[in-house]
This record gives C-alpha cells, structure tokens and sequence, in this order.
C-alpha cells in the first residue's frame, strides 16, 4: 500500500461544482489544503482548462503535492448527446493542459476522475467488473465513441503522464446533498418520465462516499491504478428514482415505454444499460467503504439531514 503524507497542499480542477465541493470537504477533513482551479470566481486560481497558454500562466509560480481532474461542464443531468461534449472535450485536451499545468507546479501526483461506463453502454450480464476487464472499447455507435474516447483518453492521458503518479477513479452514477435535490422540483410535476427497469441494473455512490474515495487515493492509491468506486447495491434508473419519492414524499415517476425516451437520447442509453461493478480492489488497498452500501441507506440519511436542517 503506498502512504502519501497528510497535509498536502492540492489543486482541484472542479471545485466549485457539487463533486468538487464534497471532495474539498474530505480532503480539507483530513488535512489537506486546498485550492480550487475553474473559470468562476469561488477558484483559487481562475482559468479555463480549455486554454492551454492561459492555464500554465495561472499556475506560474505554485506548488502543488497533487492535482486532481474533477472538472466537468455538466450543471444538470445529460438528457441529448450533445450535453455531454464540452465535457468529453474537458477529458481529452482539459486533461492534457491539467497535465501539463501539474508538472510545472512541481505535483507527484495526478488523479482523474472517471467513471463506469468507460466499460461501455450495454448489458454487460450479471457478472460484476473488475478494473482487470477492458475499459474504453470502442463504441458502437459514433455517439458513444466520443463519449467513451473521452474517457479512455482521460485515463491514458493519465496513466502516460512522464513524472506524474496517475490515479483514476472509475465512479458508479453520484446521488445524494446537492445532486438528488435536482429531481425533486420533476417529480413533484411529474415531468420525470422513466420507464420500466425489467431487471437491468447500475452502479450507484452517494457523493460524500465518492469524495471519501477522493481523499484516500490521495493518501494511498497505486501509481497507475484504476478504481472502481461504488456502493454494493446496484439498482435499476427507475428503481433508483422510486426510491427517491418514497423517501421524500414525492409522486411516483410515471412509467412510459421506452421508444418515448428515445429522443433524449443520452438518457435512453443509461437508462437501458445493465452493468455492474466491483469495489474490492478499493476496499482493499484504498481501505475505502461505502458508508452507505446502497442508494437506499444514503437516501434515507439525506431525508434525515433535511429533516434535521429544517428543525433547527
């Protein structure tokens, strides 16, 4: 197992966002210092990871211990497939300006977040993945492939980097404080249409749980490692939702068929996928578990903590 000193000092590309912030809790929790990198003003160094020149003129004259690669354009859940390509491209050349920024600073370490279905859209069976089974294969249609060659690139990018020690974080779907929340204003006008799971299922981790697996890869993941990071309960798109209203109160989604979901198209594939993964390599040398080993037990505290906010 290899241990990293505490009290780092960390630049955190995505801060401001709600991964980032979750992540900045942990990784501050634990005492490290950090400092946040983005466009909006709430960084600690303002720049665009798009813009290669002005990133590296940002960073003259910092020292970090370790960078990390949170940063996504997504402010609401991706219904089309253009909704994922400015982050597709923060993956390909935002990852290689970050890169290029993290050595000048004088980083050990890199860590790229990433996620599951870098394994690929699909049925992938009942059998879980392993971080042993192929990650970026080519997709099968020209949509998906630019989704997933973001993905594989981010990570090769990663794991290639000359005098950088590359970690990647393959995360199951984020739920809980700050991401659930968006939900609730469509199912209360039941605006959330989601059809039938018939048994197809996906990888679930609530965010303070994800930004936990953050925060000891830090301190102790692998040089060129992948971890899959998740809860142990899989659960279908649509299960997960009713879970959602029956903890919170709220109407049940309507159940539709799925060429209704077709035209969001980006949707209709996640929705349709049936993928399972395996956490044990980051149980093992992570010494990461989920507080909340399903999307249940962590839907439930977060209807507790809101309970508790609104009493006091």
């Amino acid at each position: 197992m290899t241990t990293n000193e505490s009290n780092q000092r960390i630049l955190l590309a995505g801060a401001t966002g709600v991964f980032g912030g979750h992540i900045t809790k942990a990784l501050t929790d634990a005492g490290h210092k950090v400092t946040g990198l983005g466009r909006g003003s709430g960084n600690g160094i303002g720049a665009d990871l798009m813009d290669r020149d002005g990133l590296l003129r940002a960073v003259d004259g910092h020292h970090f211990d370790t960078v990390i690669h949170a940063a996504t354009a997504l402010r609401k859940a991706p219904l089309r497939h253009r909704d994922m390509h400015t982050t597709d491209a923060l993956r390909i050349e935002g990852t290689a300006h970050l890169i290029e920024a993290a050595r000048a600073t004088g980083a050990r370490r890199f860590i790229a977040e990433s996620m599951v279905f870098g394994y690929g859209y699909g049925d992938f069976g009942t059998r879980p993945l392993t971080e042993d089974d192929p990650f970026g294969p080519r997709g099968t249609t020209p949509e998906l492939e630019k989704h997933i060659e973001g993905m594989r690139t981010k990570e090769q990018l990663t794991f290639g980097a000359s005098d950088l020690e590359g970690i990647a974080l393959r995360f199951g779907l984020f739920y809980g404080p700050g991401g659930t929340d968006a939900l609730f204003p469509m199912l209360r006008r039941r605006q959330l249409p989601v059809p039938d799971d018939h048994g197809r299922v996906l990888p679930w981790v609530e965010l303070t749980d994800a930004a936990r697996a953050v925060a000891a890869a830090v301190e102790r993941g692998r040089p060129g490692q992948a971890y899959n990071i998740a809860d142990r309960t899989p659960l279908g798109f649509r299960a997960h939702v009713l879970c959602v209203a029956r903890e919170f109160g709220l109407p049940k989604p309507m159940a539709v068929p799925l060429w209704m979901v077709r035209p969001m198209a980006y949707a209709h594939t996640v929705m349709t996928g049936n993928l399972r993964v395996s956490s044990a390599k980051a149980e093992r040398e992570l010494g990461w578990t989920p507080v909340y080993p399903s999307s249940g037990d962590g839907l439930a505290a977060l209807r507790a903590d809101s309970v508790n906010s609104a009493s006091r």
